[in-house]
């Protein structure tokens, strides 16, 4: 009877200590992917801006930039007040999302005349926009694109539903809306900021090509497919014989070392399992 509680104790141990490595997979793991994504993201994108400088110097001013394909870098969203600087990709689905923050579709591009919208996580995939809520009215927000650099002021921070959407409807006038997630590690509302272009320190903005829908929508990226769940069963299965062995190997050899050589395999298998884990999740935050 002893064994068979001692068992269950370990075992609930283990599960326990399993959940707990999924959130700080969540929290600072999945950070690890958008780090190297921005950083692949920055180099193609900052070629891109050298090319567009000297296509302006030796041909003249060319039209608008049209929108890059989704999840390809559109722009460089600076905020000094809270220390961010970050690549803007196209696209607000949660593929996208994991890359860094998101240009919704549906609106007009930063720079343009229109409600232009950037969507980004608060506290998983980097937390591009985990400190928005300190931004006050009056604070910069500088947004680099290939058509220029335009500096939008802060005029407004509210909370709305995750459903409301009038905060992204068409405005006559070139503004920039941010969401984000609220409250932290929720996704029951949503955290908006709005801000205005400041025309004198910033290129001239640009007519809109796309047409701003009144239904864009929040949830976008949380409606997306699916991946199936065969993936995770591999893994799950990589995972269980891996630890299995590493089981059998320590009660053999019981050593720090035999310890050593069997965790890095199975924390990697196991970061394996809870990547496959959170891509089944409906929503990150």
């Amino acid at each position: 009877m002893r064994k068979v509680v001692g068992g269950i104790g370990r075992a609930l141990i283990t599960i326990g200590l399993l959940i707990l490595g999924f959130l700080a997979y969540q929290l600072w793991g999945t950070g690890i992917y958008t780090a190297r994504e921005q950083s692949s993201l920055k180099a193609n994108f900052r070629v891109e801006l050298e090319v567009a400088a000297t296509t302006t110097t030796t041909q003249g001013k060319p039209p608008p930039t049209p929108a890059p394909p989704q999840g390809q870098p559109l722009a460089i969203i600076q905020i000094p007040k809270i220390g961010l600087e970050a690549i803007v990709v196209e696209g607000v689905t949660v593929a996208d999302l994991r890359k860094g923050p998101g240009h919704y579709p549906e609106t007009p591009l930063p720079g343009q005349i229109g409600n232009a919208a950037i969507a980004g996580h608060r506290t998983t995939y980097g937390a591009p926009f985990h400190r928005i809520d300190e931004l006050l009215v009056g604070d910069s927000i500088v947004v680099r694109t290939i058509d220029g650099n335009y500096t939008y002021k802060v005029t407004e921070q509210l909370i709305v539903d995750r459903h409301d959407v009038h905060v992204l409807l068409p405005t006559t006038i070139a503004e920039l809306t941010l969401t984000s997630c609220h409250p932290k590690f929720s996704a029951s509302q949503r955290m908006i900021v709005k801000a205005v272009l400041e025309e004198e320190l910033s290129a001239e903005p640009t007519v809109s090509t796309v047409k701003n829908d009144s239904k864009a929508d929040f949830q976008s990226g949380i409606a997306e497919h699916k991946p199936g769940t065969g993936p995770l069963f591999v893994w799950l299965f990589a995972a269980a014989v891996v630890g299995v062995l590493w089981w059998l190997a320590f009660r053999r050899w019981r050593r720090w070392t035999t310890w050593v050589a069997g965790a890095i395999p199975f924390t990697i298998v196991l970061c394996g399992v809870y990547f496959h884990i959170e891509r089944l999740l409906p929503t990150s935050y």
